[in-house]
């Protein structure tokens, strides 16, 4: 039987319980080495600066320093190799498309089971793109509201209807942020997709468009 290589990881996620959780998940893997765990993007990058060795980078949505999506980018731009999963609770399919697009190589749910873990872990270290099940669900609703003919409503997720409901109210990005625990960028990222969605460029024409259809009061 032929052994695996050594897959040296590091977790960067600011929840104890999380770290934790994932060690523990991984502790009877003899070909998986936990080398570090960050709980913010400054210790990330610090990491990484010192050139330790890493194969795969499970990497936090939502950071206290830095938006995960951001760090996604700026870890790529120095490392084409390291594989990158994405490891957040948000199931949001503009989300999982923008984490793709920043460079990662995969995206799992904070409520992944063992099994999948080791999966994504064998998956990405293959040279393949590996989503979760919830994930995939989330991207084939997404291309399905693309194919809606015009004269549909577009598909919008729940976290899309409050932001809408909180724009209606005058929020600027910031506050939505702090009313829904999202970094500033999360929540541009979740407006640029209404946007899209409607077919419009400007946040007051979707408004004007959002309240003409009914969607909001």
């Amino acid at each position: 039987m032929q052994l695996k290589a050594m897959v040296n990881i590091l977790i960067v996620d600011d929840h104890p319980l999380v770290i934790d959780g994932i060690k523990t998940m991984l502790k009877d893997e003899p070909y998986v080495h936990i080398e570090a765990a960050a709980k913010n993007a400054r210790e990330a990058l610090a990491f990484l600066e010192d050139g330790k060795p890493v194969d795969i980078i499970f990497l936090d949505i939502n950071l206290p320093d830095m938006d995960g999506l951001r760090l996604c980018e700026l870890i790529r731009e120095k490392n084409k190799t390291v594989k990158i999963l994405g490891l957040t609770y948000v199931n949001e399919a503009g989300i999982i498309t923008q984490l793709i697009r920043k460079g990662a190589n995969g995206y799992l749910l904070k409520s992944m089971e063992r099994e999948e873990l080791i999966e994504a872990i064998n998956r990405v270290m293959d040279g393949s793109l590996y989503l979760s099940k919830a994930a995939n669900d989330k991207i084939i609703q997404q291309l399905q509201s693309f194919e809606l003919p015009q004269n549909r409503i577009p598909a919008l997720t729940r976290r899309e209807k409050e932001i809408l409901q909180l724009l209606s109210e005058g929020l600027t990005s910031h506050e939505i942020g702090n009313r829904l625990f999202l970094s500033n960028y999360t929540v541009d990222t979740h407006r640029k997709n209404m946007l899209q969605k409607f077919n419009v460029h400007n946040t007051q024409s979707l408004m004007n468009v959002v309240r003409e259809l009914g969607i909001i009061a």
